[in-house]
């Protein structure tokens, strides 16, 4: 297989193909700063014995905060986060695949192949938490 036209195209990039990613942190980094600035000079900053209570939902709290929660919750946590990777790892992928097959369609069932095989591989992991029991709240 001939990658040198795939090399090529890589060093055919413009020179400021960076400057809007640089732009989208700049914008980020001030939102966030702005927002901090702005919420400390419009913001209340009156406090009392209301204020400092917790508040869940217009509960009344009862008992200590500090209760320990069951192992299962951090697990379900944890199948989720890798479940939510997985989707970002599917947006880069979706925006080169059309590409490819237009341009090789051997790199297209190669590429093809390759998610199919990280979709199968996350999804033992689901069989087999689900064998183990880990979404059963009993």
């Amino acid at each position: 297989m001939n990658f040198l036209p795939l090399l090529a195209a890589l060093d055919a990039e413009p020179p400021f193909s960076w400057a809007p990613v640089v732009l989208l942190i700049i914008i980020a980094i001030g939102f966030a700063t702005m927002n901090l600035i702005l919420s400390s000079i419009v913001g209340p900053t009156r406090t009392g014995p209301g204020k400092e209570q917790v508040y869940e939902s217009g509960m009344v709290p009862i008992g200590d905060t500090r209760k320990r929660f069951n192992v299962r919750f951090y697990v379900v946590a944890m199948i989720f986060l890798v479940f939510d990777v997985e989707i970002v790892f599917f947006y880069p992928w979706a925006t080169v695949f059309p590409e490819a097959v237009v341009r090789d369609p051997s790199m297209a069932g190669i590429m093809m192949a390759e998610m199919i095989l990280f979709v199968a591989i996350l999804l033992v992991a689901y069989v087999y938490a689900w064998g183990k029991g880990v979404f059963q709240w009993d």
